[in-house]
């Protein structure tokens, strides 16, 4: 039987991040990822954006680890050679009746730490997005966009030089508390094509993003239940791509549901319009019943007016793990916290946008808290 340090279970940007900062301080560490690849799921079907932290509540885990992790992702990309372009977005109201809710978002983002914020006009909308339609806007300079793929590669990538091992096709089917350990049981490999091996770990991260719930349920913890939320994306390519120049955001929904469908300028040149945000059945329901072109034409049009829906080609889907059912409204905070009943264990439970930006503090943090476990 192998024994490890640390078992991270998930091979997101997440898990990735937190095996490059705990590899740092500690050996034996070992990332067990589900699918063929890493981050093939949550962590690169999005808009790449690394965000600022103005949508989330004072003191909240969201707030703090996205204006940290901002800055540690830029850096981090300048360390290792990650594709990004730090851009600066506008969140523009389209009338005055949204003007109010554009003060409380800039004064929101302030009382998190965000810096540099301040109201426009529409000339000033202009000279930055001549095509953008509104009376006011939200100039936020810390925001950029990343490479998605190629940050969760970046973090898996230093953490394997540092020593730690990363294995792919490997699925977690039984956690079982064992003395000061907690045995781990693996299926590597393909169903048709797979072995079942064990791994006894002193600290076990559970970073598995749609499945967090499911992998807490397996030592007992039935405290969380993850809602898959659809978030489909059109593309605008060609000339019509000219239109946008950077990142343009509507308000965010009044339900907290998503941010609202918005313009991101990738770094290839296109332009997504997205995401939606659909309650979904199934944590693998990317394609069934996609929304049709004319839904995003007719979403867009309220910023961008002149674009047209021939302009726009469906794009890729993404699913969000939320911890607010159906119906429900509010933004739910990050779950980052030992098992009550496990303490060798560490949930990261609702980790959604922004993931992608706070995944290097977060790292930090269950850093601290693999401390508590193993010293």
């Amino acid at each position: 039987m192998d024994q490890a340090n640390i078992l991270i279970i998930g091979g997101g940007v997440v898990g990735c991040a937190i095996a490059q900062a705990v590899s740092h301080r500690w050996q034996d560490v070992f990332l067990v990822e589900q699918f063929p690849k890493l981050g093939m799921a949550t962590s690169t079907r999005n808009s790449g954006v690394n965000h600022s932290g103005i949508y989330y509540p004072k003191n909240s885990l969201k707030a703090r680890h996205c204006v940290e992790g901002n800055r540690l992702t830029y850096e981090f990309c300048k360390r290792h050679n990650v594709p990004f372009r730090h851009t600066g977005k506008l969140v523009v109201a389209v009338d005055a009746h949204e003007e109010e809710e554009l003060l409380a978002l800039k004064k929101r983002g302030e009382e998190n730490g965000v810096e540099g914020l301040r109201i426009i006009g529409p000339v000033e909308i202009r000279a930055r997005e001549p095509f953008i339609r509104g009376v006011a806007a939200l100039e936020v300079p810390s925001t950029g966009i990343v490479s998605a793929e190629e940050l969760v590669h970046g973090y898996a990538r230093v953490a394997t030089n540092q020593g730690a091992s990363i294995v792919t096709h490997a699925r977690v089917i039984s956690l079982e508390p064992s003395g000061e350990t907690i045995r781990v049981g693996l299926r590597i490999g393909d169903e048709e094509d797979s072995q079942d091996e064990t791994i006894d770990a002193k600290c076990v991260i559970n970073a598995a993003g749609l499945f967090a719930d499911e992998v807490a349920a397996l030592l007992g913890n039935h405290s969380w239940r993850i809602y898959p939320v659809r978030g489909e994306y059109c593309e605008i390519r060609g000339p019509q791509s000219l239109l946008i120049k950077n990142l343009v955001y509507p308000l965010p929904h009044s339900d907290g549901l998503s941010l609202g469908v918005h313009f991101t300028k990738t770094l290839w040149g296109s332009v997504l319009v997205g995401p939606t945000a659909t309650y979904v059945e199934g944590k693998d329901n990317y394609e069934k019943n996609r929304l049709p072109i004319a839904d995003f034409a007719h979403s867009a049009k309220t910023l961008l007016p002149e674009i047209e829906e021939r302009d726009l080609q469906l794009g890729y889907s993404g699913l969000r793990p939320k911890l607010v059912p159906p119906g429900g409204r509010g933004i739910a905070d990050f779950v980052i916290t030992r098992d009550p009943n496990v303490p060798q264990a560490i949930h990261l439970v609702g980790i959604e946008s922004p993931g992608l930006t706070a995944a290097p503090s977060i790292a930090n943090h269950v850093s601290e808290l693999v401390g508590e476990v193993l010293n």
